[in-house]
């Protein structure tokens, strides 16, 4: 994987983050409190700008209410 392919990947990670907690009209400081991660690193996994490990998805999926699948649905079924 090129590192512009990365990119591309968190990129596609920080937009479905993004949708999903507007979609459920969300401020970063209520998905922070309830992933218990601070907001400025979920406003840098929403732009991008942060590579996350399994623990965080999994902290985001809590957080978000949702199964950690589907937080990497978008990137899985684009590479098929």
């Amino acid at each position: 994987m090129t590192p512009n392919e990365k990119e591309i990947i968190k990129k596609k990670f920080g937009a479905t983050i993004q949708q999903l907690r507007k979609s459920k009209q969300l401020t970063l400081r209520q998905v922070a409190a309830a992933c218990q991660l601070d907001n400025s690193k979920i406003a840098k996994i929403e732009d991008g700008k942060f590579n996350v490990s399994l623990s965080t998805i999994i902290e985001l999926s809590r957080g978000l209410n949702v199964r950690p699948s589907s937080l990497l649905n978008e990137l899985t079924n684009e590479q098929e």
